[in-house]
């Protein structure tokens, strides 16, 4: 690395990277199966609701309300308008629920910043729900750890630039540090920083990508 160490800025992604985000909407799509499985299969079930989400995205955005929404949508779809009322409300309250649920931090994710927060400049950098974003920041007790937290409605090279830009943050001095190849290391290696993908265990499928970067010294995994 060209810089030296106390000049790099370490952005870390949040859901999937600092706590669990992914398996509470696994645990939830599983209940949303077994609601229509009266209708259609798994395997139909799975591909028409994420398929709703991704139509819906520029309308909802991320999150559990968007994900709520679109399988209200879909269940709505599926059933041929004939999912009921008590149907609805269900999915309704399973995403209430989701968006109650603990905070639960990633393994070793306190010693890790506490370390390199000595060290760096750290930010938060996520998309999302601002409110709910905000909340699971605030319960997991990480807030103390960053300089600045950034929410945000997409995560690509457009973002990233503006963050840098608005920070004063050159790209060969930043570095990434994420779940999702797509939206934590792609935008930012192409940019010209550094990324650090730390896969997780279950990854929602639209953020899946063919390939890693091609990025000899500022690809980490």
């Amino acid at each position: 690395m060209s810089t030296r160490e106390c000049d790099w800025v370490i952005g870390f992604d949040a859901d999937d990277t600092l706590w669990h985000n992914e398996i509470i909407f696994e645990r939830t799509q599983t209940c949303f199966r077994a609601l229509l499985a009266k209708y259609h299969d798994a395997a139909v079930v799975d591909r028409t609701l994420l398929a709703t989400e991704m139509r819906n995205l520029d309308l909802y955005g991320y999150g559990v309300k968007g994900f709520t929404l679109s399988a209200i949508e879909t269940a709505v779809a599926l059933s041929g308008g004939k999912v009921s009322a008590e149907e609805i409300g269900e999915m309704i309250r399973r995403g209430r629920e989701m968006l109650a649920h603990p905070v639960v931090l990633m393994e070793g994710v306190v010693e890790v910043l506490a370390d390199l927060g000595a060290r760096h400049r750290l930010l938060v950098i996520t998309k999302g729900d601002l409110r709910d974003q905000e909340r699971k920041l605030a319960k997991s007790g990480l807030g103390e750890h960053f300089r600045h937290v950034e929410i945000t409605s997409e995560k690509n090279e457009v973002t990233y630039s503006e963050i840098l830009r608005r920070h004063a943050i050159m790209p060969e001095n930043f570095l990434m540090v994420g779940n999702s190849l797509r939206s934590d290391i792609l935008p930012v290696v192409a940019l010209g920083g550094t990324g650090v993908h730390v896969p997780c265990a279950v990854t929602w499928a639209a953020e899946l990508v063919e390939r890693e970067p091609v990025a000899p010294g500022r690809f980490f995994r």
